[in-house]
């Protein structure tokens, strides 16, 4: 049975009458990765910093490892990396010299020192670029080397804020696939992210908003508590099409994805031809129709609407 190397009970945090992070509550396990997700104020970075023991906490209680941040706070930093969304890299040093300044800043021996720099380079595919400036790297490069540098005295609580905002998607997919093996080889991964697909490669995921955490559960549960399926519509007229669509029964909610509308219904099956005869009855033309499988952006704008009702 796994060890609950995070526990929070009724975490808050107060900036003068915003709680920006309002009672959590939640357990994560020793080897997890973690997903907080949600939207930009949503609470997600504040919690990482009283994590971290960057920020005071306001009200309730939060342990790592068994120590409790609100007595021991620089008790955890020995076990901790934490990455925040802009990394202080030195742009006039070189990757490898980062790491070596991280490394003497952490206390690592000396004896660790050549061996760890090597492979974390290696790890993340910046050895030919170990004496290039930092200034000088791409911004997934530079992603990386941040990462490096947050792993150079090998914590065993990984705190990544928004680690991958920013940068191209190739770079992201890169990133997650260190992220991947970090998290097999049994680091305990706790990262921050906008984007719902990368919520989908997470053991569970924190669905937060407005300082709140509204569900917390695996992705395909998640998905899963929206209790519906997905008619997904390419019309030529998205506009008219939506407002078309709204006319029509037992149509539980209606998002829209640039042109494209996705509609929740309880039977895709049975209601795709109905909606096809509708829009056609209408003279609304549509490129494509389909039942589509139900991602974690779909339920979780749904789970955030039932709270806005």
């Amino acid at each position: 049975m796994n060890e609950k190397i995070v526990e929070i009970e009724g975490l808050t945090r107060i900036f003068k009458k915003t709680r920006a992070v309002d009672g959590l509550h939640l357990i994560i396990e020793t080897g997890e990765l973690f997903g907080l997700v949600g939207p930009d104020g949503a609470g997600k970075t504040t919690t990482l910093r009283l994590l971290a023991g960057l920020l005071n906490i306001s009200e309730g209680t939060a342990a790592l490892m068994g120590f409790d941040l609100n007595n021991q706070p620089d008790s955890i930093k020995p076990y901790v990396g934490y990455m925040a969304q802009q990394f202080s890299l030195y742009g006039e040093l070189s990757a490898l010299e980062n790491l070596l300044f991280f490394a003497e800043l952490f206390d690592v021996s000396s004896k660790d020192l050549e061996e760890r720099t090597e492979r974390l380079l290696e790890f993340a595919g910046l050895l030919p670029f170990k004496n290039r400036r930092a200034a000088h790297l791409s911004g997934g490069m530079q992603k990386k080397l941040a990462l490096a540098c947050t792993l150079i005295h090998e914590p065993e609580i990984l705190l990544l804020d928004e680690p991958t905002t920013g940068v191209d998607p190739v770079s992201r997919r890169e990133f997650w696939n260190i992220l991947t093996e970090l998290h097999l080889r049994g680091t305990t991964i706790i990262v921050s992210t906008p984007y719902m697909d990368e919520a989908d490669r997470c053991s569970r995921v924190g669905l937060m908003y407005a300082g709140k955490l509204i569900e917390c559960d695996t992705p395909h549960n998640i998905r899963k508590k929206i209790d519906s399926e997905i008619i997904e519509v390419w019309p030529v007229n998205w506009q008219k099409a939506l407002d078309k669509v709204m006319e029509l029964e037992n149509i539980k909610e209606v998002q829209t994805y640039g042109e494209t509308l996705h509609i929740l219904v309880d039977s895709g099956e049975r209601q795709l031809p109905e909606i096809k005869r509708s829009l056609k009855k209408a003279g609304i033309e549509v490129r494509s129709i389909r039942v589509a499988p139900v991602h974690m952006e779909q339920a979780f704008i749904s789970l955030i609407r039932r709270i806005d009702a």
